[in-house]
């Protein structure tokens, strides 16, 4: 069964975005040749699942390669039909449904980049199975938040925080799963 992993940066606080959903504050840690871990990550990805107001940002500040480069499937998560472009496909039924047919099928990793609707949609239904966390050192008092209230309390597992020059710490854990449950085969960076 395929995992499906977080990998998202927030504010000490607890912020993804600024009002008016700005992400200028990721700026804080940009240094040139770092990536902290992203394509790492991504060569381990072949499908993402993402909001359509984070899909809207990425793609005015970088454009649609970011995330449409031929050889992943995107699911923008949206309230409004719109029709396929390449592989990105704008999804309006249900996500844990969705997730969970994704999950069965054969592939690699699939990865959720945001935004806090999904994410925490996804947390409801217990459907995240990694955690990569990205804290960037600022505190920014408002914003949008990266879990929001109103989903079931999660156990999760630690496997490693990393540090870095510009401030920059990420944590990463996994889903613990429960007695009941079966376990899952992760796929290998070579999977």
């Amino acid at each position: 069964m395929r995992k499906l992993s977080l990998f998202i940066a927030t504010s000490l606080d607890g912020y993804i975005a600024k009002p008016n959903d700005d992400l200028s504050f990721l700026k804080l840690v940009e240094n040139e040749g770092e990536d902290y871990g992203y394509a790492e990550f991504m060569a381990n990805i072949d499908t993402i699942i993402l909001g359509r107001k984070t899909y809207d940002y990425v793609i005015k500040q970088i454009g649609s390669s970011h995330y449409d480069n031929g050889q992943r499937d995107v699911y923008v998560i949206t309230r409004t039909e719109r029709p396929s472009a390449g592989r990105t496909i704008f999804y309006t039924r249900n996500i844990s449904q969705l997730v969970n047919r994704l999950k069965s099928e054969k592939g690699k990793s699939i990865y959720c980049d945001g935004g806090a609707e999904v994410i925490n949609e996804l947390l409801k239904h217990d459907l995240i199975d990694e955690f990569i966390i990205s804290v960037i050192p600022i505190l920014l008092g408002d914003g949008t938040r990266l879990f929001k209230d109103g989903r079931p309390e999660q156990t999760l597992e630690f496997i490693t925080v990393k540090t870095f020059e510009s401030g920059l710490t990420q944590l990463h854990y996994k889903r613990k799963k429960t007695n009941n449950e079966p376990p899952t085969l992760y796929m290998s960076k070579k999977g």
